[in-house]
């Protein structure tokens, strides 16, 4: 369509003559004027297509035109006169016609006209329809497609009539060498003449003979060309040619689907949406059209050409080459990119202007077209979603029928690559928006906001209710209030994790959240974290809390320290929380110290470190990395040997929380737990084996003791394990006389309070605190020497001055060690000069039991290498403390693991210098690996099964709703609770053995079919209609309450019960069933709908807080997806780690759930009647009771 007109006047002058003169249609119409209700009469002339209006028609200029090229004319109804009555409205409507002229360009208000008579009216329409040269346009699409698709088949016969060309010069060659062949034989023929003379006369038996001898040859050769011929449809290259044939049939019929599913979403969707908008009320905007649509017409038009292809080449069967196709494919499949980007906006665009009723309305009215056979438009979104993974199985299934002589075979492995290739960018962004939209999304729901959710490097790790203890100062626990406390209503918080911040929020009645006004944002770098609080703060707090409290010290720079007082359900989400704040707090802390390590010399830095080591980010044999960053800001591993996904869980440099979370999830797909627990006892003891040799070059390259002599000589004692490392930051409470405090060598100075960091040497910008290294006395001439009084010394340090307190000294260090000068005087706070490392070195060589032997201190002040140490340890322990606590089954089913990581664990705490935070957070660790019962507190299904002593089974009419809900809920968590995460991989749920590789698993389903079984069985127990009636409301009214608590399974449990066809078929006893139960009904069908890959279940499940019980069967489908369209191992045997991240990204979601518990109290009178299998009826007697009680109709 033409879009613009160059204007010239005395052409336009010219052209109203003419159409004055030989307009197509003239006459007086009325038009509406732009800026009133009012109506002018004015005299309208028509030519081709361009329509004048004049004042009147004897007037030589025109006084305006309109441009009718891709407009639309349609009758519109008559308003009613102002003033006139009912009668006076439906004359007008009688005798005047309306009709509007819509212009397809954006910005020009349509032309509203009427006339007097109808048939005029309609005369005018049809002329201003020919002068819009629609059915043109429409027609110069078509062709313009059809010349797209002739040029394409010019393009492709030339390329057939190049080998034919070939195939004539070779034929051509052949004949030339046959008949020199000919000429030869005539030559011999010639030759052998007078011999053949003499044969003429034979006996006519042996012309008998030879020509039986002739027809036997002839019947050998048909007989050897059957066998041939059958050998060959039995051989393995005709059967897998058959099934390739097979392969491109379904891919032509999936094709077709396909495109007509895309014509449905844009015919039926995107076309009229966007005509709505033009419309004078529209109830969606253009943007709003664009933003869900995105690129929709335009894969339509592709795969209509791709379709064409397909169908084009089944003419030439049994030929079926399909390579070139994919070639002119596969440039054009990069808009997928845009559309899976935006898939998830366009999902929220859609649901946000559902909210504008009109068009809700219209939607719906679209969605009832038969075309659409009851799919919402969601579902015809999400199809593109799929189009690319289906087309790399599709191709991968073709490949494995395809010979590796086949002529298209390496055109097919291009175009397999390049499509995974592109599944794979799209995967990885996909994935990197998924965490901003998570941030996002729990931004909004905070009513203040939160401008720390903005920040693209915040990672959100978990999520979940929380109890708040009150305190006051000095962190006392308030036992006047807790007599009175309402756990439930006062101090239940909504926390978030992220790798940088921890949240504390309150929900409000409304469901929005608000920040604490007082510690609501936590700056993981400023706290440290308690995991037993010590009796001194509560001489019963761990009595009356059963140990499940724990503590976050806050210290802010700027204001007073105050502590938080935190409360989980259990054992095991305190384990989980524990894990994973203090692995956020490790990873800030330790690459604050390898930063120290190696920016002290100015000489290399940890960022640059990163970034100049190549096996970081660059693809070699045994790595393949994605585009997408971490929350280290490090590529993330798309494929990887077992080798370097060891050697990235044990770089001391950094360690992402995901892929710790994945490596531990998924690791005995690839590997075992003897390997990993090997490599870590291998980092504890040779820590500079996980630091790539050029950054070892690097550092000690700046060391002023030539330290690197050290590097080259394996017998090195500095090699050996003689240091441990860093204390892990979940430390507990200590003996020291000051409060805990963290081991921080990045926080700012807070003197009012009694601490000091060792940082500020050279962190801060104050003079008096930054030094210079060349000012920093020389290392071998620096000492430690005891000075008298070092016990009263210890006992009056609280109560010191702020300038005793020195870089040379910590406030754990006693004060008989201090740091002298080569004069032999003591250092004061003035002209103390040692370097942050130093410092940090003599304050954890006071803090240990003694110095080991062979190394005094003078060596240990300015020793880099024991920092590393003190990390390499550090990352140990953190990383057995996230095994332990998250993934204890592994040790529970593994007793040889199990004694092996304590026999690591006591080898530290047999060290000489350990820390006293390194050996209470170590012996935290086996405490925790000892315990035999980790569910003490829990009940089990086992449990519930053999008790003997619960009262009488009750029946169900004795039961409330609310009684069977909570008890149904209670078995249902328990049940899937208890599902260990391995049984999540390798689909073991769908093979022959499932009941012994996947037992849990089979519980939950058993569970859940009997209870389904229950349900209908219940119903269909009772004789009268009223009776059954009454049980399916009291049903539904259950499975609503089990909503309301969050077990969704329960609510599939009920649904799918009342769909049984034993049950949907009772047409009488439905028919007693109030309206409101049967809305309510629909509204729970929705909810656990399957529609869209459970769409309404998982936005319930995102929304809602835990505890709840999702159902299982959405998530093992989504495993199986996951785990038949990609393999575990690349053709080159390395792990793919995508694939691994994707599977621990859903067992995470599973052990989320799986981890908080439901505070409901156990009722044997309703759990004997749920777990009692004598009253199920088995399918065939449900028929037959339904068959009985409301018989079938005569036909």
């Amino acid at each position: 369509m033409q879009k613009s007109v160059r204007y010239n006047e005395g052409h336009a002058l010219y052209l109203a003559f003419l159409a004055r003169k030989e307009g197509t249609k003239r006459g007086f119409l009325s038009k509406k004027a732009a800026e009133a209700s009012r109506w002018h009469e004015k005299w309208f002339a028509l030519y081709q297509n361009v329509l004048f209006y004049f004042e009147g028609e004897q007037s030589g200029r025109p006084a305006g035109m309109y441009l009718l090229e891709g407009c639309s004319c349609e009758r519109t109804p008559a308003p009613p006169r102002a003033g006139a009555g009912p009668g006076g409205a439906r004359d007008a409507l009688d005798k005047q016609y309306y009709f509007t002229v819509l212009f397809g360009h954006e910005g020009q208000k349509p032309l509203e006209l009427r006339c007097e008579e109808e048939q005029d009216g309609k005369e005018w329409m049809e002329a201003i329809h020919q002068a819009s040269y629609a059915d043109i346009l429409i027609e110069r699409e078509v062709l313009m497609q059809k010349y797209i698709h002739l040029v394409q088949i010019v393009e492709t016969e030339k390329i057939a009539a190049n080998q034919l060309r070939h195939q004539l010069e070779d034929q051509d060659t052949e004949i030339e060498r046959l008949k020199s062949e000919i000429v030869a034989l005539n030559k011999t023929k010639e030759r052998m003449r007078p011999y053949q003379s003499n044969q003429e006369d034979e006996d006519p038996d042996i012309k008998k003979i030879k020509k039986v001898q002739s027809f036997m040859r002839g019947w050998l050769c048909r007989r050897k060309w059957k066998t041939i011929v059958q050998d060959y449809i039995c051989s393995p290259h005709a059967e897998s040619m058959r099934k390739r044939n097979q392969i491109v049939f379904t891919m032509v019929e999936a094709e077709s689907e396909y495109v007509h599913q895309l014509y449905i979403l844009v015919n039926g969707f995107l076309r009229p949406l966007r005509m709505a908008a033009s419309s004078k009320k529209p109830p969606i905007s253009h943007d709003d059209v664009s933003s869900i649509f995105l690129n929709s017409e335009t894969i339509m038009f592709l795969h209509e050409i791709f379709h064409q292809g397909l169908k084009a080449r089944l003419a030439n069967w049994p030929t079926l080459i399909l390579a070139d196709l994919f070639d002119i494919l596969l440039p054009m499949l990069n808009i997928y990119q845009e559309f899976v980007r935006n898939h998830q906006y366009s999902l929220q665009v859609l649901a946000n202007c559902k909210q504008n009723r009109d068009f809700d309305k219209l939607l719906k009215q679209y969605e009832a077209n038969p075309a659409c056979e009851g799919r919402m438009l969601e579902t015809f979104l999400t199809y593109p979603m799929f189009q690319i993974p289906r087309y790399i199985i599709t191709l991968h299934e073709l490949l494995a029928h395809t010979p590796h002589e086949h002529v298209e075979r390496k055109s097919l492995e291009f175009a397999k690559s390049k499509l995974e290739e592109l599944s794979r960018v799209m995967h990885d962004e996909v994935s990197d928006t998924e965490n901003i939209r998570k941030n996002l999304a729990i931004e909004r729901m905070i009513v203040e906001g939160c401008d720390i959710l903005l920040d693209t490097s915040q990672t959100f790790i978990r999520q979940g209710s929380l109890i708040q203890v009150p305190s006051v100062e000095r962190g006392k626990l308030s036992k006047v209030r807790l007599g009175s406390l309402s756990l439930k209503k006062e101090g239940e918080r909504q926390c978030f994790l992220f790798t940088k911040h921890f949240l504390i929020c309150t929900r409000s009645s409304g469901g929005k959240l608000h920040l604490l006004k007082t510690g609501g944002v936590l700056s993981l770098i400023e706290c440290t974290l308690i995991e037993e609080p010590d009796a001194s703060d509560d001489d019963c707090s761990g009595h009356m809390f059963g140990h499940l409290d724990f503590k976050i010290v806050v210290e802010p720079p700027d204001a007073a320290p105050f502590t938080v007082v935190l409360l989980a359900p259990s054992r095991q989400e305190k384990a989980a929380w524990m894990s994973d704040i203090s692995q956020c707090m490790d990873n800030i802390r330790c690459n604050g110290l390898m930063t120290i390590v190696f920016e002290e010399n100015s000489k290399v830095t940890v960022p640059h470190m990163i970034k100049s080591d190549a096996r970081l980010h660059k693809d070699d044999t045994d790595i393949c990395f994605s585009k997408t960053l971490n929350s280290c800001k490090v590529p993330q591993i798309r494929y990887a040997s077992v080798e370097r996904l060891l050697e990235r869980l044990t770089d001391l440099r950094f360690l992402s929380i995901d892929f710790l979370n994945t490596f531990l999830h998924t690791y005995r797909i690839f590997t075992t737990a003897t390997v990993v627990l090997a490599k870590l006892s291998d980092i504890y003891k040779r820590p500079f084996t996980s630091i790539p040799v050029r950054s070892l070059e690097l550092f000690f390259a700046t060391s002023q003791n030539n330290r690197g002599e050290y590097l080259l000589d394996g017998k090195s004692p500095r090699l050996c394990r003689k240091f441990s490392s860093p204390p892990p930051l979940a430390v507990s409470r200590t003996s020291s006389p000051v409060r805990a405090r963290k081991l921080s060598l990045t926080s700012p100075l807070n003197s009012r309070i009694g601490t000091q960091d060792l940082t500020t040497a050279s962190s801060s910008g104050s003079p008096t605190t930054s030094h210079s290294p060349a000012a920093s006395p020389p290392p071998h001439t620096a000492i430690l020497e005891s000075a008298p009084g070092d016990r009263a010394g210890m006992e009056s340090f609280p109560t010191a001055d702020a300038t005793e307190m020195s870089p040379c000294r910590s406030p754990s260090t006693p004060r008989h060690l201090r740091y002298r000068q080569p004069g032999g005087q003591v250092a004061d706070n003035a002209h103390c000069s040692v370097s942050p490392a130093s410092a940090f070195a003599i304050a954890t060589a006071a803090a240990g039991y003694g110095s080991p032997p062979g190394f005094n201190n003078t060596d240990r002040t300015c020793d880099k290498e024991f920092i590393i140490r003190r990390t390499a340890t550090n990352r140990v322990l953190n990383v057995l403390r996230h095994w332990v606590s998250k993934h204890a089954q592994d040790f529970e089913l593994n007793n040889e693991l199990k004694m092996n990581v304590l026999n690591l664990l006591e080898e530290v705490l047999r060290d000489p210098d350990l820390l006293p935070q390194e050996r209470k957070a170590t012996s935290n660790i086996l405490r925790a690996l000892s315990q035999d019962d980790h569910d003490d507190i829990h009940l089990k299904l086992e449990d519930i099964i053999q008790m003997t002593d619960c009262p009488k089974a009750e029946c169900f009419e004795t039961l409330s709703a609310m009684e069977l809900a909570e008890q149904i809920t209670l078995l249902d968590h328990i049940v899937f609770r208890s599902i260990p995460y391995e049984e999540f991989l390798g689909q073991g749920w769908m093979k022959l053995d499932k009941n012994e590789r996947t037992p849990y698993i089979m519980k939950t389903s058993q569970q859940f079919n009997d209870m389904s079984n229950l349900v209908a069985s219940q119903i269909m127990n009772y004789a009268d209609i009223s009776s059954r009636a009454n049980a399916i409301e009291k049903w539904v009214a259950v499975a609503d309450i089990c909503r309301c608590l969050h077990n969704y399974n329960g609510v599939l449990e009920i649904t799918s019960a009342l769909n049984r066809s034993a049950i949907y078929r009772l047409k009488k006893t439905w028919a007693k069933v109030s309206k409101q139960t049967k809305a309510l009904m629909d509204k729970l069908q929705k909810t656990v709908s399957s529609e869209g890959r459970f769409k309404n279940l998982r936005e319930n499940l995102k929304n809602c807080n835990p505890p709840a019980v999702p159902y299982l069967g959405m998530y093992l489908t989504d495993l199986a997806f996951i785990e038949e369209g990609t393999p575990n191992f690349t053709e080159e045997g390395l792990v793919n780690f995508s694939k691994m991240r994707m599977i621990s990204h859903i067992i995470r979601e599973i052990r989320q759930f799986q981890q908080t518990f439901y505070r409901i109290n156990h009722q044997s009178k309703v759990t004997q009647y749920l777990l009692d299998k004598a009253l199920i009826i088995d399918e065939d007697t449900l028929y037959e009771l339904l068959l009985k009680i409301e018989p079938r109709l005569p036909a």
